[in-house]
């Protein structure tokens, strides 16, 4: 049928620059380096001073940069005059790249662009004024006692750097600063004292033997650093692991041609990563516009879920892992910046969700392989992913089957498939021997940090000392959210038996999911609560707590009638979880409810006795969805709505100019937990609800189904999707709905589902 023509998608290189903003500094090179200092202490001089992230290990002090001319600094001062730049410098973020506006005493304006770029690679490249004489100087202090093999190189300092995670692991790194043209000079001092990226309190400040003889130094450079004229020749070698080490290398401004920049960059590398390719990149502006590219647009006329989309897009780019440190041999996205920066087990199935909707599904089949491919002799599951040694990782729960089998409706890959399915059936089979030993159909949760919801009252309530025990094995509660997770994953690997060639399998998994669903249906739904609850492992009562995690159930498509109408009842009663902002953790009347995250009367760090997840809001979106396409008009309408809410939740101060994604807000303000600093949080699919729910998008192997939320926006366009190797682009209008296949187009009433299957 003939239709209007979609809507142009706009160019990524639009779509990013449309994100620009002066309140944003995090950096990454789409690889598992990141530059996203929480609380940063150094945003106001240039350079990258606070530390960097390569993976979970926190690398510091990066370097900083100076303008130096016959031993003076050129003081940088922002547009606005404060002389140190603290607030003053105006900053222009978009992903891939941080710029800032320097000027000095005569008002010479210099512009500094910040990028980390693929191959573990900080830059800071300069546009200096041609008038200006003298050198372009970046420094570091490495601390002395991780530091080891400081040499120079053919542009500049290298060395050797050891660094710890928060549990002790160590990382041994191959690290250079370096300039883009041949240094006039460089620099090598041990130093004690503080470690500032200010030149004044730099041991190079005083000169003499720290700046010397300029043409002297650059001409001996390329055999090593000038001695200390200082240095006492008696003294004990082992002074040198004390303190710091200080390095500078210096580029020269007279001669270069100033209409390009002076560039530094501080490169790090696993000692030895060379032979595992991992390579430099020659720009991060193209592999971001790459990544980019890869999603379909999404445009609504909503500015909050318009830029949301986008943003999203950003946020799984900063936290992409390169699949190439050491056990993470498949590209994957990391929970988030800092010591998240990993592969987490609970969040991978919100990565699978979401990377899916990328050409090609890589991070989406990656994100599991690299759980599968590591997976303990038992046949669990780590909890993280390191880059060298699997020790330590705990354990978390995750529902694998729904995000196998969404992965596997876009983007089918029978190697994959298959790899997968022999990964999951030792997980499933561990699963039933460890927590579920007495064949329940339900599954034990033996500490609460393994469900990914500590500090709640679903635990006290068969221990009351579940908050204090840590990670220790001392629970038995059956759960409700690992028992839907089980459920989910035999009734997955029943649809994927036959198709990977082991039919005899397909019965048993069938078996298991149905004694999991009895259990749900008879044991764990709680009447007087008009929820589902856990139930105490060793009574085999119902606790009859009032958590999130009691719609879970609504995942499998089999909760209906009056059940179902009491659980949509409890998300809209603002006296349990209708709050402003969906949905609460914890019901608002539960005893220990806390808005504001205060549990035994302490703010906690990751409380779940109230504070709103995305992660949780996501599992109960997703239920209402498919208790919608399942048939139920108020589920589907309470998803838009909620839908709405959670897109608008994540703007700071409710301005449409800055998204956010933080790990919980407050569920009657909408107020992130900014004093934690861990924005950019991936532990949600809201870029896959909105292309579902909004765009109404849903593809698997028979063909494509159209049908949009009701009260979802006037008109939403989406795409290009490619996926299956075909190209969809969807566009819904107040009374129509278009699909165009492969560039056929066919449209449908809005309020139909539009079915368009595979052309043969």
């Amino acid at each position: 049928m003939n239709a209007p023509p979609s809507r142009p998608a706009a160019s990524p290189r639009a779509r990013i620059a449309a994100l620009e903003r002066e309140d944003k500094w995090f950096l990454g090179g789409l690889d598992g380096v990141v530059w996203a200092p929480p609380f940063p202490r150094w945003l106001h001089r240039p350079g990258f001073w606070d530390p960097v992230h390569l993976l979970q290990h926190e690398v510091g002090p990066g370097f900083s940069v100076a303008l130096v001319d016959d031993g003076a600094e050129a003081r940088l001062r922002g547009a606005a005059g404060d002389p140190d730049g603290r607030e003053a410098t105006p900053r222009r973020w978009r992903p891939g790249r941080l710029v800032a506006t320097w000027s000095d005493e005569r008002g010479l304006i210099f512009e500094e662009r910040r990028q980390v770029l693929p191959g573990g690679i900080l830059e800071s490249a300069w546009h200096v004024p041609a008038e200006l004489e003298g050198c372009v100087v970046g420094f570091t202090a490495q601390p002395a006692d991780a530091t080891d093999g400081v040499e120079p190189t053919a542009a500049g300092v290298g060395w050797t750097r050891t660094v710890s995670d928060r549990r002790g692991q160590e990382l041994v790194l191959r690290m250079e600063l370096a300039g883009s043209v041949s240094p006039a000079w460089r620099r090598i001092i041990p130093s004690e004292g503080r470690a500032t990226p200010e030149w004044r309190h730099s041991p190079f400040a005083d000169g003499g033997g720290a700046l010397g003889n300029t043409a002297a130094a650059g001409a001996g450079a390329a055999s090593g650093p000038p001695p200390d004229p200082n240095a006492d020749p008696n003294a004990d070698p082992g002074v040198r692991r004390s303190g710091w080490i200080w390095i500078a290398v210096a580029l020269p401004l007279a001669g270069i041609d100033n209409g390009g920049p002076q560039t530094f960059r501080l490169t790090l590398r696993l000692r030895g990563a060379e032979a595992r390719g991992l390579a430099p990149s020659s720009g991060t502006a193209s592999a971001w516009e790459s990544f980019f590219g890869g999603f379909p647009h999404f445009e609504s006329g909503d500015p909050y879920l318009d830029r949301y989309f986008d943003y999203r897009i950003y946020g799984l780019g900063l936290n992409r892992i390169e699949g190439r440190w050491g056990p993470v041999r498949h590209p994957a996205i990391a929970e988030g910046p800092e010591y998240f920066h990993a592969p987490i087990a609970y969040s991978a199935q919100c990565h699978m969700m979401e990377m899916r909707w990328r050409k090609g599904g890589r991070e989406a089949w990656g994100s599991l392989l690299n759980f599968v491919d590591n997976r303990k002799p038992d046949g669990s599951f780590h909890g993280r992913l390191y880059p060298e040694r699997l020790e330590g990782t705990d354990f978390y729960h995750a529902n694998w089957g729904d995000a196998l089998l969404a992965v596997d409706d876009m983007h089918p890959d029978a190697a994959a498939l298959a790899r997968c399915y022999e990964g999951l059936s030792r997980y499933a089979r561990w699963l039933t021997a460890e927590r579920d030993p007495e064949a329940s159909g339900m599954f034990t949760v033996t500490n609460h940090f393994e469900t990914g919801q500590e500090y709640m009252s679903r635990y006290m309530a068969v221990d009351g000392e579940a908050d204090v025990a840590g990670w220790r094995p001392r629970l038995r509660l059956k759960g409700i959210d690992v028992t839907v997770y089980a459920h989910q994953l035999f009734r997955a690997l029943a649809s994927v038996a036959r198709r990977v060639e082991r039919p005899g399998d397909e019965a048993g998994w069938r078996g298991l999911a149905d004694r999991c669903w009895k259990a749900i249906d008879g044991r764990m739904w709680s009447a007087e609560a008009g929820l589902f609850t856990d139930v105490d492992g060793r009574t085999g009562e119902r606790t009859g707590v009032k958590a999130a995690v009691g719609f879970y159930p609504l995942l499998t498509g089999r909760v209906g009638g009056a059940r179902l109408e009491a659980l949509l009842d409890h998300l809209e009663d603002p006296r349990t979880f209708g709050t402003r902002f969906p949905l609460p953790s914890s019901s608002v009347d539960d005893p220990r409810f806390s808005a504001e995250g205060i549990w035994r009367g302490k703010r906690r760090n990751c409380p779940w006795n109230g504070r709103v997840w995305p992660m949780t809001t996501s599992h109960v979106i997703e239920g209402l969805l498919r208790c919608w396409r399942g048939g139920s008009q108020r589920a589907g309408a309470l998803a838009a709505d909620m839908l709405n809410r959670f897109a608008r939740m994540m703007f700071t101060d409710g301005d449409p100019s800055r998204p956010n994604c933080f790990e919980h807000y407050n569920p009657h303000t909408g107020r992130a937990c900014h004093f934690r600093g861990i924005d950019d949080y991936q532990h949600s699919w809201i870029l896959d609800l909105l292309a579902r729910g909004f765009a109404g998008l849903h593809l698997d192997a028979s063909g494509i189904e159209v049908r949009p939320l009701p009260n979802g926006p006037a008109r939403v366009s989406l795409g290009p999707v490619v996926a299956r190797g075909r190209t969809v682009c969807v566009d819904v209008a107040p009374g129509r709905v278009t699909a165009t296949v492969d560039g056929e187009r066919l449209e449908g009433p809005r309020g139909e589902a539009l079915r368009v299957p595979w052309a043969p």
